[in-house]
């Protein structure tokens, strides 16, 4: 018999002074039994980053023609697409064939760093792809942060994350290895 999502429900706080964005988000995060605390403490970091009115958790790891998260225009146009961990370039492509805007939070510490020198050169031509890279260390500390019920701040200011869940706080700095071109 198949293992059921695990459901957790987040409060997500975004104060994100970079971009002006101060809203609550009522998340449902259903986590694959594969999927691991971090992976998914990720997954609501990579959501307070790019918050949006329209921004969507997905069916993610269920789904092989799914990104994590993605942006909807209001008719149904793919805006933003995000994407975590370390896909292939055959996904990459196929990712900035169908979104405006792609967007890979890579994490994992040496096996994201040689990820990155293996695809990095073919990623060049997708001027619509950024890649953002977080530390072992940091992915370490938010997975300890994880509860089936949540109220979880993210403030952003000057490029630095911190991530708060009760008495816990992460800072957690994301290191840009490609933008998009604008």
């Amino acid at each position: 018999m198949a293992q059921k999502a695990t459901i957790y429900k987040v409060e997500l706080s975004v104060s994100d002074m970079d971009r002006h964005y101060y809203e609550t988000h009522k998340l449902t995060v259903a986590k694959h039994p594969s999927e691991t605390d971090e992976r998914m403490m990720v997954r609501v970091l990579a959501f307070a980053l790019n918050a949006h009115e329209q921004l969507e958790m997905t069916k993610g790891l269920s789904s092989d023609d799914e990104p994590d998260i993605w942006q909807k225009s209001l008719s149904g146009e793919l805006e933003t697409w995000i994407t975590l961990g370390l896909p292939s370039e055959k996904i990459v492509r196929q990712s900035c064939g169908k979104a405006k805007q792609v967007i890979i939070y890579a994490y994992g510490g040496n096996p994201a760093e040689m990820w990155w020198s293996k695809v990095q050169n073919s990623t060049t031509r997708f001027e619509n792809l950024s890649v953002v890279s977080f530390t072992q260390d940091e992915t370490t500390e938010l997975a300890k942060l994880a509860d089936r019920t949540m109220k979880v701040q993210v403030n952003v200011q000057d490029g630095d994350v911190m991530v708060s869940v009760g008495e816990n706080i992460v800072y957690v700095t994301p290191v840009a290895w490609k933008a998009a071109k604008s």
